[in-house]
């Protein structure tokens, strides 16, 4: 791959980076905002904590529009403008229902984020490299994870009471970069050939990221698979199969309690009985597993397989799971909690945290990839919506060992579609894995 699309990809992959420190940035702010508006429980895991996941939900949901009108490359751009609003609109909130405004916009970004990256990446990529680079985004969502916990860390007690507006609004630094950077890309060739009709610009642009002789095969493939006889409507029998495994995919992702741990690291640091400031450093060091592990999925995802790893981190899953569990009910010493809970970190970032935006940007053909990336984004974020919603009530109404005994149970519901339902992906062409996948669906 030349070196030109590697940077076409860094660009694109930016995006998780704002994705990922949005997501989590509030996880510093969380008991702080309890404190200064003092509001319910119910309260605050919907407006405070969950309403940024239910802007991503309506971002998921809507975001294959502006995909597939204005293009891949508008909407990412439109995306950092929507960050940098959230930002500066939650650190200058005067009240819980701006703040909660504000972050349902970077919500909408985030949930469109997901469409875009990987929809993009996976158009200007080959097959060979497909999953490491799709990936890119997914290591860009951990640094912006460990950006932001960092970040909490460093500012905490800056502004006094106040401290939680500088950390929300540290993130209009990244967003500045980002949309100083991202119309240096180009189009994707399929949007430029399937939704534009211009032939020469897609093959400009296939000739400035592979070899001449490829950009006429892919060109080629592209426009053979665009005239067979298939349904632009993602509901459709012969899109049965990839309907399944995007859901799946996006359900089990959630349901492993990833975004609960993420948003509610600090105050479960403290249940297990660090003091907050330790508690806050603890935050890093999941952030910091996540990163470490999400960069050795990348390099084993185009070489060992999507299934591979997927069976590691569900094992990861499993032991780490069950054993956070009983450290808690049998209250164990804290080190040995943060010890099983950086384990399934670990497993995420080389299971679930490295598969699940390459493989659903995989199994959709090229006439609804962004409808069906938009599909598996939206179970994603309305399964992550309702458990962030939850939180601040299990957290308060359930035992420690009960909540994480809960999710490893729903684990094992992942353990069997890997084994029996799961195809592996790696290496095929997307014209040519969608054909295998619509025959699976018929």
């Amino acid at each position: 791959m030349k070196k030109i699309t590697q940077f076409y990809t860094h660009l694109a992959a930016l995006s998780g980076l704002l994705f990922g420190f949005d997501t989590v940035v509030i996880s510093g702010a969380n008991l702080p905002l309890k404190a200064v508006w003092e509001t319910s429980d119910w309260f605050h895991g919907f407006f405070i904590m969950s309403v940024a996941l239910w802007g991503t939900v309506l971002g998921a949901l809507f975001g294959s529009i502006p995909c597939n009108k204005i293009g891949r490359k508008n909407t990412l751009f439109w995306i950092g403008v929507f960050f940098l609003i959230s930002a500066l609109g939650t650190a200058l909130a005067t009240d819980p229902f701006m703040f909660s405004f504000f972050r349902f916009i970077g919500g909408i970004a985030i949930g469109a984020s997901s469409i875009a990256a990987p929809t993009y990446i996976s158009e200007i990529s080959n097959a060979s490299h497909r999953g490491r680079k799709v990936m890119q985004y997914q290591l860009f969502i951990v640094v912006g994870i460990v950006l932001a916990y960092t970040s909490n860390f460093i500012l905490q007690g800056v502004g006094g009471s106040n401290d939680w507006r500088w950390m929300l609004a540290a993130e209009l630094l990244p967003a500045l970069v980002y949309l100083g950077l991202i119309l240096e890309i180009p189009e994707s060739p399929r949007w430029l050939l399937l939704y534009k009709k211009d032939e020469g610009a897609a093959l400009r642009v296939l000739n400035k990221i592979t070899s001449p002789k490829k950009a006429e095969a892919i060109l080629n493939s592209i426009k053979a698979d665009n005239l067979k006889k298939q349904t632009t409507k993602l509901f459709s029998p012969q899109h049965r199969f990839s309907l399944l495994l995007a859901g799946s995919m996006a359900a089990f992702n959630q349901l492993s309690g990833i975004n609960f741990i993420l948003y509610y690291a600090p105050e479960i640091m403290e249940k297990a009985g660090f003091m907050t400031s330790v508690s806050l450093l603890g935050a890093v060091l999941i952030g910091g597993t996540n990163l470490i592990f999400t960069f050795i999925g990348m390099k084993l995802i185009d070489y060992r397989g999507r299934r591979s790893l997927m069976w590691m981190g569900t094992i990861g899953y499993l032991v780490s799971l069950s054993s956070i569990s009983l450290c808690f009910y049998l209250n164990l010493a804290p080190w040995l909690i943060l010890t099983f809970i950086l384990l399934f970190i670990a497993a995420h970032g080389i299971g679930q945290g490295a598969v699940i935006w390459v493989f659903i940007s995989e199994i959709f053909p090229n006439q609804c990839r962004a409808q069906g990336q938009s599909f598996g984004a939206g179970v994603h974020w309305t399964t992550a919506a309702l458990i962030t919603l939850f939180g601040a009530v299990l957290i308060d109404s359930f035992a420690a060992y009960q909540i994480f005994l809960g999710f490893g149970i729903l684990m094992l519901f992942q353990l069997l579609f890997v084994a029996f339902i799961m195809p592996e992906t790696k290496g095929e062409e997307l014209e040519k894995l969608h054909k295998k996948l619509t025959l699976k669906s018929l």
